[in-house]
């Protein structure tokens, strides 16, 4: 799995609560760091701050739907933004969680998309 978000503090909160529950978590801490690792590796998911720098979460968005490797690869938004959801679905994001967020619906949402069971 691989986690986009550039403050550290919420990546690190974020990576946590994932390994916590079993995940193998990639880090990224901008847009196109976010893309150059999905290429190399193809995460099973990618959990993606809306507003980071270099290209925001949206832009990383459309871009990983244009690629055949990447585009059936489920992305869950995660923003304090709560007015870009319908933006963040319709772009192709499979959930949306909002800062702050629950860490257990965070754990949920990535075991519900990538199958695992927690």
């Amino acid at each position: 799995m691989l986690v986009a978000d550039d403050d550290r503090l919420i990546h690190g909160v974020l990576a946590f609560f994932l390994k916590q529950a079993g995940f193998i978590v990639t880090s990224a801490y901008n847009g196109r760091e976010a893309l150059e690792i999905a290429e190399k590796e193809a995460p099973d998911l990618l959990v993606l701050d809306g507003m980071m720098p270099e290209l925001d979460g949206f832009e990383v968005l459309k871009r990983w739907r244009e690629q055949p490797r990447l585009a059936k690869v489920p992305v869950i938004m995660l923003t304090a933004d709560k007015d870009s959801m319908a933006g963040a679905l319709g772009s192709g994001a499979v959930a949306y969680l909002t800062k702050p967020f629950s860490p257990d619906e965070l754990v949920r949402q990535a075991s519900h998309f990538t199958g695992r069971r927690n």
